[in-house]
């Protein structure tokens, strides 16, 4: 059961993006089905215990947050270089339709979804399970937060994979994640440092019309 609550969750949101919905309910089902799945499994394993460094995970997602913006920011173009803009990574470019910018349903659900149900599942998967799975199958035997060379940058990498154009600053945010759980090992930091990064970057597309990171 332990191996479905951490996957299972990250498995789902996946396979929901391919769902053949309108664009305004993907991300209310997603957020349904997926906070369902982790209530559903998590009921009966052993996720994660409170937070203990609520303001360093503060810190750490503000952090990120930066981190995330400020290469497009000090840089104009940046994002256009082929590195990041090519068939293998994708664009850095928003497929929302226009009139879902101001579609008030439509934001509230998707903030809901990037900055609380991401974080979890993401944390679940990869620092709950993937970091620990790298070190031995059993990884529920695995201490959270165990460090090793192969386990610690092999998630940061596949981490930024799952980034597209953005990949160079996801292997940062993964390194700085990581960090964050051999530093602290909680998820449940992790989570709420993921959770503010999302949260910011949220405010930081609506705010000043950033749409291109909500792809």
């Amino acid at each position: 059961m332990g191996l479905i609550a951490y996957v299972g969750p990250f498995v789902v949101f996946l396979a929901l993006r391919w769902l053949p919905v309108p664009p305004v309910w993907l991300s209310p089902i997603r957020l349904v089905v997926v906070t369902a799945t982790i209530i559903l499994v998590g009921r009966r394993s052993r996720l994660p215990h409170p937070p203990h460094h609520i303001f360093g995970s503060i810190l750490v997602g503000v952090a990120v947050l930066a981190i995330w913006i400020a290469p497009d920011t000090v840089w104009h173009g940046y994002r256009g270089f082929w590195l990041f803009h090519n068939s293998i990574t994708g664009v850095a470019k928003s497929s929302l339709p226009v009139h879902l910018k101001s579609n008030v349903f439509f934001i509230t659900t998707r903030v809901v979804e990037s900055a609380v149900v991401i974080p979890i599942v993401e944390e679940l998967f990869w620092r709950g399970w993937l970091m620990r799975w790298l070190i031995r199958p059993d990884f529920e035997s695995v201490p959270l937060g165990t460090y090793t060379l192969l386990s610690f940058w092999a998630t940061a990498l596949l981490f930024a994979s799952e980034h597209g154009p953005y990949w160079d600053v996801g292997l940062l945010a993964g390194v700085v994640y990581n960090w964050w759980m051999v530093r602290t090992r909680s998820l449940a930091n992790c989570m709420i440092a993921h959770g503010v990064t999302n949260g910011l970057l949220a405010a930081y597309v609506l705010i000043f019309d950033q749409w291109q990171y909500w792809m």
